[in-house]
């Protein structure tokens, strides 16, 4: 074993690689039932005899480092992996659909793997995001089933990352439709930041139509952003086929990772949640990261530990609580057995009059108001994004400083509050034009007034409601703890762009809509027409 990998092996705080001595297949040819050939690349311990092998399945080019690095990880520890370009990307023959194929390719693969000599027939799977969802659609399936399965960063559907609340996730959405149009001619892989190009997705964020803000972010047509803004429903039919989280079937080991800042996090503790429901054996990490190299670097050392344990009988690093997460203002790490964790009881804190925040009760006064323009839309800081340059917390006092948003502040803590566990908003509303969002977020304002975003989520409103509405806004899970001397702070706006996408107020749909208009928004807190969040205070 070289130099590089002892010093890659420590920076990850991996145990020590027992079978340096490895070797690699490139480009095998991996048939599909309609004559598409996938290519794929095997890593294992040098030697004949058969093992299990441990599929990874990525749209990103099995040949990039994170890829080959993975692999060369696992295989230095006594395992076999096979790392496959999905049909349509890199290497692989066909053309690639988002979503829509994994369930049959990676079947396919499966039982092409099996009939191997080389393989003794035992098949695990690991891999984040995209290659999480790759797991997904053939783990409820698979017969027999995986030996285990490591999760990081995703989840069994990605529809309801991709509408929050019935929103258009656009920076999110435009930013991974410029990787996947541009990676297969990215100088050296992608490797180097492309700052000209960043800045262009950025100013494409502002295109409208939506459905042609590929063009203008890249110079050409990406598919999979004109088809997500072209299908926003949850029950159109072209999403049929997408959704993988048939948990109770699936009787597989599950390893997940994820952050407190993922876009994904909702939706993967709504699976994990349903696999413990179910009884199944699995446990989740969460950590104080969002879609990004702090989360890989957790989940390569996840896998290690899951993977050695499922497939060569390593049982010591089992013992682990099924929860592990990271109390953010705390700098600890907690255990529990379960999500949410049983002694995060929900309290009720209320928008009150002259823009205050209490835990006794809704105000008495009438609505606050304010107009929102989506010529001139309330801009977002921070967040769940994929950008790492723009996620995470960030300082707010700039955006609650705009006229278009309404802020909420309470008085200063006397003592610390731990927030751990599910977050919501109910939200009486009324707007003149009957086409609107809501935004709520949550932040913390510290002794210094620098108010940062905790967490925070939006809701689209049932069209043509000019009446007063009762809005149930689903905000990000999160275990965030304030500090004594902190104030709560909670923003409401129509809008919260580039992160979600303008509603233009005229009802037309999001992938065509051009023409702007004006919204009148009246936010309601008083006794008949209360408007509140539900916080988790955790009473350890």
């Amino acid at each position: 074993m070289g130099v590089l990998s002892r010093l890659f092996d420590r920076f990850l705080g991996l145990p020590e690689a027992t079978t340096p001595d490895i070797e690699v297949v490139r480009e095998l040819r991996v048939p599909m039932p309609d004559g598409v050939v996938l290519r794929a690349d095997r890593y294992r311990p040098r030697g004949s005899e058969p093992l299990p092998v441990v599929l990874m399945r990525t749209p990103y080019g099995k040949h990039k480092l994170d890829m080959s690095g993975t692999a060369r990880v696992l295989a230095r520890r006594g395992m076999q992996v096979v790392v496959q370009d999905v049909r349509g990307t890199f290497s692989s023959g066909g053309r690639f659909s988002a979503f829509h194929q994994e369930r049959r390719d990676g079947l396919a693969t499966a039982a092409w793997l099996r009939e191997q000599p080389w393989c003794d027939g035992r098949l695990a799977t690991a891999g984040a995001s995209y290659l999480g969802y790759t797991q997904w659609a053939i783990g409820p399936y698979l017969d027999p089933p995986l030996e285990a399965m490591c999760l990081g960063v995703t989840a069994g559907e990605f529809r309801t990352t991709f509408y929050p609340g019935g929103v258009f996730a656009l920076h999110n959405l435009l930013t991974w439709a410029a990787l996947l149009g541009t990676q297969e001619d990215a100088w050296l892989s992608g490797l180097l930041p492309n700052p000209r190009r960043d800045s262009r997705v950025r100013r494409a964020m502002a295109h409208v139509p939506i459905g042609r803000s590929d063009v203008a972010a890249i110079g050409k047509r990406v598919p999979f952003l004109r088809e997500a803004a072209a299908h926003t429903e949850a029950d159109d039919p072209f999403w049929a086929g997408t959704d993988h989280t048939a948990a109770a079937a699936m009787t597989t080991p599950t390893s997940m990772v994820t952050g407190w800042w993922d876009l994904l996090l909702p939706a993967q503790l709504r699976d994990f949640a349903a696999l413990r429901a179910a009884g199944r054996h699995s446990r989740i990490l969460i950590g104080p990261w969002g879609h990004d190299l702090g989360a890989m670097r957790a989940l390569l050392a996840e896998e290690v530990s899951w993977l050695s344990a499922h497939l060569l009988g390593d049982t010591a690093q089992l013992q682990r609580s099924p929860v592990r997460l990271y109390l953010q203002g705390a700098g600890a790490w907690l255990d529990f057995d379960e999500w949410p964790p049983p002694r995060s009881v929900p309290a009720e804190l209320h928008l009150l009059d002259r823009r205050a925040l209490g835990w006794d009760g809704p105000g008495t006064g009438g609505p606050d108001g304010f107009t929102y323009d989506p010529a001139h839309p309330t801009r977002s800081a921070g967040g769940p994004l994929l950008d790492m340059r723009e996620s995470k917390q960030r300082d707010n006092r700039a955006v609650e400083a705009r006229p278009d948003m309404l802020v909420y502040t309470g008085a200063p803590l006397p003592r610390r509050l731990d927030l751990i566990g599910p977050v919501s908003a109910t939200v009486h509303v009324r707007t003149d034009t009957g086409h609107a969002d809501l935004f709520v977020r949550l932040c913390d304002v510290d002794r210094d007034g620098v108010s940062r975003n905790v967490t925070d989520g939006i809701l689209r409103l049932p069209p043509g409601s000019e009446s007063v509405v009762r809005a149930e806004v689903e905000l990000q899970p999160t275990g965030y703890r304030f500090q004594p001397g902190h104030r709560l702070r909670v923003q409401v706006a129509g809008g919260a762009f580039p992160r979600f996408a303008r509603n233009h107020g005229t009802g037309e749909s999001v992938g065509k809509a051009v023409r702007t208009r004006p919204t009148r928004f009246e936010i309601f807190h008083d006794a008949e027409h209360p408007s509140s969040l539900t916080l988790p205070v955790f009473e350890g």
